[in-house]
Parts: C-alpha cells; sequence; structure tokens
C-alpha cells in the first residue's frame, strides 16, 4: 500500500486544532486496513516529519482515525499551515 493510498484526509475539527496547538498531535482519516507502522512511515514519507507515536481508532462511520505525535522539532502548527489548517 502505497503512503498516498494510507492517508486519505486530515482531520480539521476544534478539537483536533486544539489536539495541535496542545499535544504536538494531528489527526487523519486513514485506510481501515493500515496498521501504525503504516500510518507513521506514510506520514513521515508524505510530510518529512519525526512521528512519536500513533493512536489509531473507528469512528461511528466506520472510518479509521489516527492520531499522529509529532516530535518536539517538529511542530505540529508547521505541518498544519502546510496542510492548510490554519
Amino acid at each position: 500500500m502505497r503512503a498516498s493510498e494510507i492517508i486519505r484526509r486530515v482531520v480539521i475539527t476544534q478539537d483536533a486544532v486544539s489536539l495541535i496547538e496542545k499535544e504536538n498531535k494531528i489527526t487523519f482519516i486513514v485506510d481501515v486496513r493500515a496498521t501504525k507502522k503504516d500510518i507513521k512511515k506514510a506520514v513521515e514519507e508524505l510530510y518529512n516529519v519525526k512521528v512519536v507515536k500513533v493512536n489509531t481508532l473507528i469512528t461511528s462511520l466506520g472510518e479509521k482515525k489516527a492520531y499522529v505525535k509529532l516530535s518536539p522539532e517538529t511542530p505540529a502548527s508547521e505541518l498544519a499551515i502546510k496542510l492548510g489548517i490554519f
């Protein structure tokens, strides 16, 4: 599975924005079959950032949501600006 197939879209909600500011995390909707390792690799490859941790959950709509914590030297706010969130 290619990186562009794993990451479907970025989540832009009030909660997602507050995670960017407070915890250096960016939230994505990802392919349901993707593992945490796949997601980490895809985010690092696509956005050229260092990922510390990935948490996932399945939403009530059946989508897989990934909370991606970035390393301190790569602020999530910078990636958010590139992705057009801010």
